[in-house]
């Protein structure tokens, strides 16, 4: 297998995430692994199996050829609507925090909507393909829009409104790289901003969220809703250029919720500063260099369905992480997402490097052209 520049690109920046997020792990939980288990690495033990296990499935992603991903999307993608629905049987579906988005089996929790994430994008990228045609007129648009729809309504029950969100923006962004037109790329938005916009005003949780988004520091909302935005901006502040040092987190004992999850950035900055900030972003800033080259090339060799994926992996590890650090930085309303490669979770870590694999051998391939 000869290395090329596009192989660099995602593999080096893709090392370098991996270990700082075990790093940062380790040191966000070590509080809290110590109060629930006993054991203050329990947390980044769990985070280390979950890379080596997302390293197996990368590797075996990197041995199916694409053309099997695109025959075989479909499969994915009602396996995926199945572990939606399978959420609200009895005794299947997990809840935490009024939320239920997990289905565990003995110790695994596996989340259903991290899947779904994986098989749209292989859904959309194959649909784009077979309905190339047609993918501008009123019937090729409506069609995916229906299955958008079903899951929407599928993941919004579960009360994840961010995960949505995501998923419509994967979407939408696919098939207007596809060939969509610019109407329908604004009745596609106005419509979903109408539905959140719907979905916020619908549920006291999320208003108070956005309550919490515009002055987190007021009295009678920073001991509430706005603790987790108050607490991630004091981490932040404290951090300045170069940080408290790392493990030297003050808002990780237990002062800043999620701290190893959705706030990971917040300790991250607040321990490492600015500095190790921007060193964080240069990573994913290369590593998105190297996901548009391959999706670029895929496009210059006419093989479509794979550049649109490599697109939708781009635009997923985008996505995720603008908001994750948006969040924690306080410029969007606080919504439970994780940050790519860093944040502590089975689901979401095993998923990222399976796209990584199939985003390897889509480069691969492209060599042989």
């Amino acid at each position: 297998m000869n290395i090329n520049k596009n192989d660099i690109l995602v593999i080096l920046p893709l090392i370098a995430l991996l270990l700082l997020g075990i790093i940062m792990v380790a040191s966000s939980s070590i509080y809290i692994a110590d109060d629930m288990k006993s054991n203050p690495f329990h947390f980044a033990q769990n985070q280390s199996l979950f890379i080596a296990i997302g390293i197996i499935a990368m590797v075996v992603f990197l041995l199916l050829p694409s053309n099997f991903l695109y025959r075989a999307d479909w499969i994915f993608m009602l396996m995926s609507v199945i572990l939606l629905i399978a959420l609200f049987i009895p005794d299947v579906g997990s809840t935490v925090n009024n939320s239920t988005r997990w289905i565990r089996l003995g110790p695994i929790n596996i989340q259903p909507s991290e899947i779904c994430k994986f098989s749209i994008i292989l859904y959309i990228s194959g649909y784009s393909v077979r309905r190339t045609s047609e993918i501008d007129s009123l019937r090729g648009f409506v069609k995916p829009l229906i299955l958008l729809f079903i899951i929407s309504i599928l993941i919004m029950f579960q009360s994840d409104l961010g995960s949505t969100a995501i998923i419509c923006m994967l979407v939408v962004g696919i098939l207007f790289y596809a060939g969509i037109s610019y109407l329908q790329l604004g009745l596609l938005i106005s419509l979903i901003a109408l539905l959140g916009y719907l979905a916020i005003i619908g549920s006291p949780e999320r208003f108070s969220r956005i309550l919490a988004f515009s002055d987190p520091f007021a009295p009678e909302i920073a001991r509430d809703a706005g603790w987790q935005l108050s607490n991630s901006l004091l981490g932040i502040g404290q951090g300045g250029w170069f940080g408290v040092g790392l493990g030297n987190s003050f808002q990780k004992i237990h002062f800043l919720p999620e701290a190893h999850t959705d706030f990971i950035f917040a300790i991250l900055v607040e321990e490492l500063g600015i500095i190790g900030a921007l060193f964080l972003i240069s990573l994913f800033v290369v590593l998105l260099i190297g996901l548009i080259y391959i999706s670029f090339d895929s496009f210059k060799k006419k093989r479509f369905f794979q550049g649109y994926v490599v697109f939708g992996v781009f635009l997923l590890i985008a996505i995720q992480a603008f908001f994750n650090i948006a969040v924690n930085i306080g410029l969007v309303p606080t919504k439970g997402l994780t940050l790519p490669f860093i944040s502590y979770g089975g689901t979401s870590m095993i998923i990222m490097l399976s796209l990584i694999g199939i985003v390897l051998r889509i480069n691969n391939e492209n060599k042989l052209f």
